[in-house]
């Protein structure tokens, strides 16, 4: 299995956390932001 080098952009996050907190989002809208935010970076230093 390859390993997947793409990352969402810092404001795209954010945007894909809004999508995911409003309650009149579809549930495509809410399927798409999971999908970006499961390829956002870990802010977390994997050393500490």
């Amino acid at each position: 299995m390859t390993e997947n080098t793409r990352q969402t952009s810092d404001e795209a996050a954010s945007a894909a956390s809004e999508v995911l907190r409003d309650p009149k989002a579809t549930e495509e809208e809410k399927q798409a932001a999971g999908s970006a935010l499961s390829q956002t970076p870990s802010k977390v230093d994997p050393d500490e």
